[in-house]
């Protein structure tokens, strides 16, 4: 008996010694994960880019040699906003940096407003934010050129695809061309589409943001849209290349609907990453916009969720398996204490 109490007492200290190491090891890798879904959200004013940045009263706008921003079409640039599409049918307006982008790390971060008269359903169209080789070319996507060469991000406030309905309007969703691709509004792009969620971003009370990270070939999109001070991860997807030297701009259209198409702020944070001596030599310039994943864009089509089944984890994915692994094993070591038990009061008998 005394024997069974001392072995009962050993497995007991050893179970403790267990949970401890787990209870530390669950608290180590939620901080860590917290901070890497968390940094997207801290605006370090020390690496704020202002030849990049679109900021209030709008002093470095206009069409004069030391402007920073030029803008063209239906925009409209007051004290407090720059609206690029009035609340009226056909419109079409953008607005863009004229000084090239050479950061090879970056993220920008978007206040806009889109609001309007018109009732559900009976909007539109949206708002483009773009990173691309060529500016203030004006044409059929969201009021830009289409067959880009770079990035777009999309705000579309309009379903145009009725057959499209596992998704909910607005949506948002990213874009990297290389000059080949058209964008497919009969589809809403979903042809060409690398990722995207739903988000409710008009008629709301209180501010919107989306902000846009490229970093070591990573593309992250979040969105605070809920007034809840916090980022809502939208878009993650790796192997995206990008060159440096395009220009950061935004425009917007309305067609047979309407909206106001509102950008508050445009701020460009420079990233400290550190790269290789490999990447470092690289000419980034001569970059051609990609992403490398592990299907087509056209084979969105066929997936309701608008997103790469090749895509890699995101943060929250990486939480759940490292959780359930960690539960795993506490489970095992309950049956394993519960059984180790079992045999020593059967064994008990024979003494």
């Amino acid at each position: 008996t005394l024997r069974l109490r001392d072995q009962v007492s050993l497995l007991e200290a050893k179970m403790g010694r267990s949970r401890s190491c787990l209870s530390t090891t669950l608290v180590f890798v939620v901080f860590e994960l917290c901070l890497v879904r968390c940094d997207i959200t801290d605006g370090n004013a020390e690496h704020l880019k202002r030849e990049h940045s679109l900021m209030k009263p709008y002093q470095g706008v206009g069409s004069s040699p030391s402007s920073q921003w030029d803008f063209s079409g239906s925009t409209l640039v007051t004290s407090s906003y720059v609206r690029l599409t009035p609340d009226e049918r056909s419109k079409q307006g953008s607005i863009w940096n004229t000084v090239p982008c050479y950061l090879k790390d970056w993220e920008m971060h978007v206040q806009f407003k889109v609001h309007g008269s018109g009732k559900k359903n009976l909007h539109g169209d949206g708002i483009a934010i773009w990173y691309t080789k060529d500016r203030l070319h004006p044409g059929p996507v969201f009021g830009n050129k289409d067959q880009f060469l770079g990035l777009a991000i999309f705000l579309d406030t309009f379903r145009n695809d009725l057959h499209g309905m596992d998704r909910s309007f607005p949506y948002i969703s990213a874009m990297i061309n290389n000059g080949s691709v058209s964008y497919d509004h009969g589809k809403d792009g979903r042809s060409s589409e690398l990722g995207g969620c739903s988000a409710e971003i008009r008629n709301r009370q209180h501010d919107t943001y989306l902000a846009i990270r490229y970093s070591k070939g990573r593309l992250t999109v979040m969105v605070d849209v809920d007034d809840k001070n916090e980022w809502k991860e939208c878009i993650d997807i790796g192997g995206v290349r990008l060159p440096t030297g395009y220009f950061f701009g935004a425009s917007a259209a309305t067609g047979d609907l309407s909206d106001n198409h509102d950008i508050i702020s445009m701020k460009l944070y420079q990233l400290m990453v550190e790269h290789t001596p490999e990447e470092e030599n690289l000419d980034w310039t001569k970059i051609e916009p990609s992403v490398s994943l592990l299907k087509s864009p056209k084979d969105n089509v066929d997936d309701p969720t608008g997103n790469f089944r090749g895509t890699p984890l995101t943060g929250w994915k990486v939480f759940l398996l490292l959780l359930c692994a960690l539960l795993g094993i506490v489970v095992c070591a309950v049956v394993g204490a519960v059984v180790f038990q079992k045999r020593q009061e059967r064994n008990k008998r024979f003494y």
